[in-house]
């Protein structure tokens, strides 16, 4: 049987700067990921640009990536840094020549230290800042973005860095610090888009929200899954509701008894519970069908998955996650949901924040020794998708 999706519908697959070159002067660098590597030397993609544009190419016509904002600007309000400009732009150069567009995504969960030394998002009066490395970002590539993601999942940075402390700057239990920091974000993403709609009006500017299905399995879990849908997916939603899209990714079915129950520190407890999941996560696709459906009542604009994937080593289980998101994805269209297009995450694997580069999201796989590439059977079967515009179940 095969699915046919919508004419306009595009496919892509995205990655994020800091996760695949080697490690700029962010707060990230150095960092000892739970498998034990070491954030640093990530999958050489500044050094294999050419290699990696032909195989971004043969999966889909959008590339959802950004840039590193650390080697771009070294120090407050400062000039890009013309070699790290040449590099980009030959970059998208080669990928524009080949067929594919960009989504370019200003804000993926890393900033300069000098940014971070200042407050980061915690400090409004910070904003300027990053006001200032977009406007540079919409002179030297703007000609090149189809889309703009002002912000990746800006729920998860602020959940991780300040809530549950995972990410830097590595503080637990700040909820209004959380707050203010979306605040904050959604105030510089109101002016960012202002700023690129005066240079490209046509262009399309939104966030990738993060959205999972969330339940408790006892009281206590359903009052924290309670809690936590709303924060996720209401609160942190609100400050960016002046989008063109809304981009949104989906991963997980989170369950709750009230702590978290998953499969990177609790998959015994999964298994107990038969509940099918990933490296990480619980395995409920049907879930992002309610996402869908869920943002596409409440705020009328149209949705573009801008990430979508599992964490696994095994091709055959990626494959069979496509067929099974897919069907989510075309069931919702066909209920009218305006879903214009599919972002697989990821491109190739890449260094999988706190949990480090075994942790494995790649339609490419990556030999972390040599940084040797391989197009997986998962790659071809996007690959097939990409270009008939439709999946076979």
């Amino acid at each position: 049987m095969f699915l046919s999706f919508p004419e306009h519908f595009f496919w892509g697959t995205s990655t994020a700067a800091a996760q695949v070159e080697t490690a700029g002067e962010h707060p990230w660098r150095g960092l000892v990921a739970k498998d034990g590597y070491r954030f640093e030397r990530t999958t050489d993609h500044e050094l294999r640009r050419a290699e990696d544009a032909g195989l971004i190419a043969r999966l889909g016509s959008i590339y959802r990536c950004g840039v590193d904002w650390s080697r771009l600007q070294t120090a407050p309000m400062a000039k890009f840094d013309p070699a790290v400009v040449a590099e980009y732009k030959a970059f998208f150069n080669d990928l524009q020549q080949r067929g594919v567009g960009i989504m370019l995504v200003l804000h993926h969960f890393s900033h300069p230290n000098w940014f971070e030394a200042q407050g980061g998002w915690t400090k409004e009066d910070n904003i300027p800042f990053f006001v200032n490395y977009s406007q540079q970002c919409i002179k030297h590539f703007g000609e090149y973005a189809r889309y703009w993601n002002t912000f990746n999942e800006p729920n998860v940075y602020a959940m991780n860095a300040f809530m549950l402390g995972n990410f830097p700057p590595f503080k637990k239990g700040r909820y209004f610090t959380a707050n203010r920091v979306l605040d904050n974000m959604g105030k510089a993403h109101d002016i960012v888009k202002l700023l690129i709609k005066e240079k490209y009006k046509d262009c399309p500017v939104g966030i990738s929200l993060n959205t999972a299905l969330f339940k408790g399995v006892n009281l206590p879990g359903h009052a924290v899954a309670a809690f936590v849908r709303w924060w996720f997916l209401d609160r942190a939603a609100r400050p960016f509701k002046k989008s063109d899209f809304w981009g949104l990714s989906y991963y997980a079915y989170m369950l709750f008894d009230p702590f978290p129950i998953d499969a990177i520190d609790r998959v015994g407890d999964l298994e107990k519970r038969n509940i099918p999941h990933d490296r990480m996560w619980g395995y409920q696709p049907e879930g992002l069908g309610m996402m869908l459906r869920r943002f596409h009542k409440q705020y009328k604009l149209p949705i573009i998955i801008t990430e979508n994937g599992i964490c696994s080593d095994d091709p055959q289980q990626r494959i069979q996650s496509l067929r099974d998101y897919l069907k989510v994805c075309h069931t919702a269209i066909q209920d009218g949901v305006d879903l214009q297009g599919y972002i697989h995450w990821s491109t190739w694997d890449n260094f999988e924040w706190h949990l480090g580069p075994t942790y494995r999201f790649g339609l490419i796989r990556v030999n972390f020794e040599t940084m040797e590439r391989t197009f997986t059977p998962a790659a071809e079967f996007y690959s097939e998708i990409a270009k008939n515009g439709g999946v076979s179940l």
